[in-house]
């Protein structure tokens, strides 16, 4: 299924590559501007590097490094001059792209986002990461649900972030939106390696769905990331594994979109992400669709609560060096300081 990485190109594969990129340092505009030129100019090599890739996919952070600087001269929009020299770069290369940028917003803390970028310059998926990793990140929590677009060769693609990955729900949720393939982009350093390699392939197999996952690569000084780009089947296995986490390398594997729908129509046997919403179906009819999980009711009404809750120790970013937020989720921060 990997074809030699995607050298050899089956009729209804995906060639997808996973950008291991350098680590930077980007602390004022003239910064940005030249990492916006680097991540243009890998763009480039990728395309140089292998003919049959359809998309190719950069690290969280790939654009502004893990300060965690908030400052608003870096922050970026949409219709900003680096996304603009995004859409150039996939249409000047005949690529796809999936890119990460820290967002402006007037309204509260900048948001998480990510975009994928298609062969014409379109964007086809825009999403704002859900979960920022709490209390490290400062980004404004996601407000617009997990997207799915149709990708190249009639594939379907999800798009989650770094800490997403860690949370079930979010992978199940782009499989049962339709994704065949989940990206999960990230900045994660070593000591989260390991979870990061088994959530990678969980998300996969629990949900018939291939996941494409990659680090940020490298030090900046001060960090280190591990690049550990995975490209993980939907049965779990890994096809393509960054195992030298070296910088700038450009690791590729072909999916198979086809075989992952003829497994979800045609699996009995741990069909998984189907049999959970109809439980027990040789008992009984279609099988139960009933929602027996306490945490998903309780959500869903606004009274999530755990049984340790008033116990948990770390509930704001004050650890961390930020201040402590006094606006509710959804508020203007105008509305907030009045």
């Amino acid at each position: 299924m990997n074809g030699l990485g995607g050298l050899n190109k089956s009729p209804n594969g995906v060639v997808i590559g996973l950008v291991q990129l350098q680590l930077p340092v980007v602390e004022t505009p003239d910064d940005l501007a030249r990492q916006t030129a680097k991540i243009v100019d890998m763009v480039g090599k990728a395309r140089r590097n292998m003919g049959t890739m359809d998309l190719v996919v950069f690290p969280e952070y790939s654009l502004h490094g893990l300060s965690m600087d908030t400052n608003p001269e870096i922050m970026c929009r949409l219709d900003g001059p680096e996304v603009a020299a995004f859409k150039a770069a996939c249409i000047g290369n005949r690529i796809w792209g999936c890119f990460s940028i820290m967002e402006l917003n007037p309204g509260g803390m900048p948001y998480n986002s990510g975009l994928i970028i298609d062969d014409q310059g379109e964007i086809k998926l825009y999403y704002r990461k859900m979960h920022p990793w709490v209390p490290v990140e400062p980004w404004e929590p996601g407000d617009q649900g997990i997207p799915v677009c149709d990708g190249p060769n009639g594939s379907k693609i999800g798009l989650i972030i770094c800490h997403d990955g860690m949370f079930p729900e979010m992978a199940r949720e782009t499989a049962y939106k339709g994704a065949e393939i989940m990206i999960r982009t990230a900045g994660y350093t070593a000591p989260i390696r390991g979870s990061w390699r088994f959530t990678n392939q969980s998300n996969a197999f629990c949900n018939l769905m291939a996941t494409a996952n990659v680090c940020m690569s490298g030090s900046d000084g001060t960090f280190d990331s591990m690049g550990e780009a995975m490209i993980c089947n939907f049965d779990g296995s890994v096809i393509a594994h960054g195992t030298s986490g070296r910088p700038d390398e450009i690791i590729t594997a072909e999916l198979r979109p086809d075989l992952i729908r003829e497994a979800r129509n045609g699996w009995g046997v741990e069909n998984n992400i189907y049999q959970f919403g109809h439980r027990g179906y040789v008992a009984v009819k279609g099988g139960a669709q009933d929602c027996p999980y306490t945490y998903m009711t309780d959500l869903a009404a606004g009274q999530y609560r755990l049984p340790w809750e008033d116990e948990v120790r770390i509930t704001d970013g004050t650890g961390e060096g930020f201040a402590a937020p006094t606006r509710v989720y959804g508020q203007p921060a105008k509305d907030a300081a009045e």
